[in-house]
């Protein structure tokens, strides 16, 4: 078993859960491999100029990407397709304006949750679901009707975060999450705007998650689902220190952190084992090249700050760490 692939495996699975992979795009027709299996969800950012970060998944099928920075709905990749492949994906001659330009450097950060779509009826408006409930995560899609609404994510434990997006209607990606007080919350996927408590939409249960009306519950909606599993994942929160150290004990050595200080204004930070050791961050909510900050130290059973930057004195901050 080679160094990655073991690195990457689940606690409960022995085939993969997550993993990322970089590559250099070539303008045309690509084959992105070492994945370790066939992906679900695959989000792809441009590292080496500005290029904006898309989302591509099993149950909208491989004609279309979402971007994780933009309000925008679905859009449709013109000339081509991405489809998943069993050992990571295909770019088949779309490319030019996103996720496959000539001399474009890419992260790829790839999840697998169940394969082919099953139907759930767990909701007051029927799902289809692709879930891993292993390892705490699903896809979930449905047609809603513009009314507050619960849904079945296909898990077995109530999701910690809900990443819920119009496919048809430009509006924010709504980011629900009770990792920060125990309360449900919301962010913005796409914006840097504080966390909020939410009013209309309940905390999910174990079997169905809430979503509020209008744009959030559209006649076309898509959403990720997440929960911590020991040795797998994390979700959480921590309260900064601003000073070296503030050490977070999670269980497990981390290969893929988001974080965003749920205060004030700030980006999603996105850290990874591959771009230079955890030094390098990409924005979900932003085209930026990426840059570098040596801001965090991974150890044995989770991280560590280096000073101030992501541990900013007094204001919490949200997380999703993978194993």
């Amino acid at each position: 078993m080679g160094l990655n692939e073991k690195f990457f495996r689940s606690a409960d699975e022995d085939e993969g859960f997550f993993n990322t992979v970089l590559y250099t795009g070539n303008g045309g027709t690509k084959e992105v491999t070492g994945v370790g299996f066939q992906p679900d969800l695959v989000w792809i950012k441009r590292r080496n100029d500005t290029g904006d970060p898309g989302m591509v998944d099993t149950l909208r099928g491989n004609t279309s990407a979402l971007f994780t920075n933009s309000t925008s709905a679905e859009s449709t990749l013109t000339g081509g397709n991405i489809s998943m492949d069993v050992d990571g994906f295909d770019i088949n001659t779309y490319g030019s304006t996103w996720a496959n330009l000539s001399s474009g450097t890419y992260a790829a950060w790839c999840w697998k949750a169940g394969g082919a779509a099953v139907s759930n009826t767990d909701g007051s408006i029927a799902s289809q679901v692709s879930a891993n409930v292993d390892n705490g995560f699903s896809v979930v899609k449905w047609s809603g009707n513009n009314n507050v609404a619960n849904i079945g994510h296909g898990l077995n434990s109530a999701p910690q975060i809900v990443i819920r997006k119009s496919l048809n209607i430009p509006n924010s990606w709504a980011f629900d999450t009770s990792a920060v007080d125990g309360s449900w919350d919301y962010l913005f996927l796409d914006t840097t705007a504080a966390k909020a408590n939410h009013s209309s939409v309940t905390a999910p249960t174990s079997t169905t998650f809430n979503t509020s009306g209008t744009s959030y519950n559209s006649s076309s909606m898509i959403a990720y689902c997440f929960h911590s599993v020991a040795g797998v994942s994390k979700v959480g929160s921590y309260t900064g220190t601003g000073v070296a150290g503030n050490a977070q004990n999670i269980g497990f050595e981390p290969s893929w952190i988001m974080l965003k200080p749920t205060a004030g204004l700030s980006s999603w930070y996105i850290l990874d084992v591959k771009r230079n050791s955890f030094d390098n961050y990409l924005f979900a909510n932003s085209n930026a090249t990426e840059g570098s900050l040596n801001i965090i130290n991974t150890t044995s059973t989770g991280f560590q700050f280096t000073g101030a930057g992501l541990n900013n004195s007094g204001v919490d901050i949200l997380y999703y760490a993978i194993a």
